[in-house]
């Protein structure tokens, strides 16, 4: 009879494990991005997908292009047809990513289907694919759940093969990577741009992906596409942006040209075809390029900010004091010297600004923003009224207390992610006197600029402070290990 009554609670134990199991798999599954376009696009047994894309890869290297060996590459343009018409210049990008390796990839690619602004991103934890799974990286979480730019639309994220087609290469050259998918719609790509770039760093890889031109003659899509390419290496942004039929993931290729204007990347071509090279329709062309963006020390890399003279700053600040004194009702008469100095095409680069106000050397107000979406002219102007008039922690600014406020106006450099290992090894990181600082953590997030390490020279009271405005406990930068960025500002002040 025990013998009976322990097979029986085996049994059940073992029933019970495996239902257990089951719904963990079948959990874990609605979380996986599995793949819609194999077996379509590019063959849907691993063995055949590896053996197609090692094939492409021969066919590539009598091509070789050794010349980009020695150089830093940030960025990639690469097609997404099926692979029997694209995948040899896609192979391509074996000449940049052998021997390569990245942390992150942000691959963005075009809406073929659902229609949308802006940007859609995954709720998945992992794309899968014949050869294998990409786990999502936590910077996709970030840009839903801090940008208005990002939505969740499953419906796209299960249909789109621009992102799908492209991933087996990259799995294939660079075995493992975590991914930030997005699919882009019509957008501002500047403030898209923006929202991605805080993301860049030495072990991120940056892909866009499209093909270019369609359903052209074969002697007008190589005119065509020639034409655009030509855009492309120049970094005509507004050129690519006013033409049409160029390219199906033009979107994707505006927001890293405009990152690589930013930054100084150089664009080469890696390789160009067509369908009609494949055997394709040859009324019905369709074009394909792969290409490179490289930057870093030897390219000299560009940095967004400019390095303003005392003249200049002097015009920031009465150009601040004129919109806050205007607003306040005070009419203020523009010199012809002024109106002049406002052409000055140093002010037209999107950076970051900050304004702040002081009486008797005391804080009445200060707001700025971050993120490098406006000009600097027009951030001064924004941030002006906002620290007068909108700064929640003082009363609106009287016309009476205009005379007595000493105004100073920040230029931002670009804010970069600080990796770190703990609280000790942040605190050995941040420069004092010199850092901007950026700390985050799901919904909060706040700021300190470099002029507050004065007030707190300390990094441990200067960190303590910063958690404490963000509405974290002071000890987070300690114990919950927070995101962390970092910027620097020029800055000036009134002279009374």
């Amino acid at each position: 009879m025990n013998n009976i009554l322990f097979r029986f609670c085996i049994t059940f134990l073992t029933l019970l494990y495996l239902i257990s199991f089951a719904n963990i798999n079948e959990v874990c599954a609605e979380k996986i991005r599995n793949p819609a376009w194999a077996g379509l696009f590019y063959p849907k047994q691993q063995s055949e997908l590896k053996n197609v894309i090692e094939n492409l890869t021969c066919r590539a290297k009598l091509k070789d292009k050794g010349k980009f060996s020695h150089m830093t590459l940030k960025a990639l343009i690469l097609p997404h047809a099926g692979y029997i018409y694209s995948g040899l210049t896609a192979a391509c990008a074996c000449f940049v990513l052998k021997n390569k390796k990245f942390e992150k990839v942000i691959l963005i690619g075009p809406d073929h289907n659902i229609g949308f602004k802006n940007g859609v991103i995954t709720d998945a934890d992992a794309y899968q694919t014949p050869l294998g799974m990409i786990e999502i990286d936590k910077d996709a979480t970030m840009l839903l759940s801090r940008s208005d730019l990002f939505q969740l639309n499953p419906v796209s994220d299960k249909k789109e093969h621009s992102i799908e087609v492209v991933l087996p290469f990259l799995q294939y050259y660079l075995n493992k990577f975590k991914l930030v998918p997005i699919i882009a719609g019509p957008c501002n790509i500047n403030s898209f741009a923006s929202s991605i770039d805080p993301l860049l760093d030495h072990n991120t890889l940056l892909v866009a992906s499209s093909d270019l031109s369609h359903y052209l003659s074969y002697d007008d899509a190589v005119q065509k596409d020639k034409e655009t390419i030509n855009m492309i290496l120049k970094l005509d942004h507004d050129k690519l942006l006013n033409s049409k039929n160029r390219a199906c993931g033009k979107i994707p290729i505006l927001i890293l040209i405009n990152l690589a204007r930013r930054h100084g990347w150089k664009p080469a071509v890696l390789h160009y075809s067509n369908s009609g090279d494949a055997g394709g329709k040859p009324d019905k062309i369709v074009g394909y390029g792969a290409i490179a963006f490289f930057g870093g020390k030897d390219m000299k890399e560009k940095q967004l900010t400019t390095i303003f003279d005392y003249n200049q700053g002097q015009i920031l600040l009465k150009l601040a004091r004129k919109t806050i004194s205007e607003k306040l009702g005070k009419k203020v008469e523009a010199s012809d010297s002024f109106t002049k100095a406002l052409k000055d095409s140093a002010f037209k680069p999107c950076q970051g600004t900050f304004v702040t106000l002081k009486i008797d050397k005391h804080l009445r107000g200060c707001i700025g923003s971050l993120e490098t979406t406006d000009t600097i002219l027009n951030g001064v102007k924004v941030n002006a009224i906002n620290a007068a008039f909108h700064d929640p922690r003082f009363p609106t600014l009287q016309k009476k207390e205009l005379d007595s406020v000493n105004i100073e106006v920040s230029i931002l450099t670009r804010p970069k992610p600080l990796h770190y290992i703990d609280g000790n090894d942040l605190i050995k990181k941040l420069r004092v006197n010199k850092d901007g600082v950026i700390i985050r953590k799901e919904h909060l997030s706040a700021t300190f600029l470099p002029q507050v390490w004065e007030q707190l020279p300390k990094p441990e009271n200067f960190l303590n402070n910063l958690c404490l405005k963000a509405g974290m406990p002071e000890n987070a930068w300690k114990n919950s290990k927070p995101d962390v960025l970092t910027y620097q500002v020029q800055y000036f002040e009134e002279e009374k």
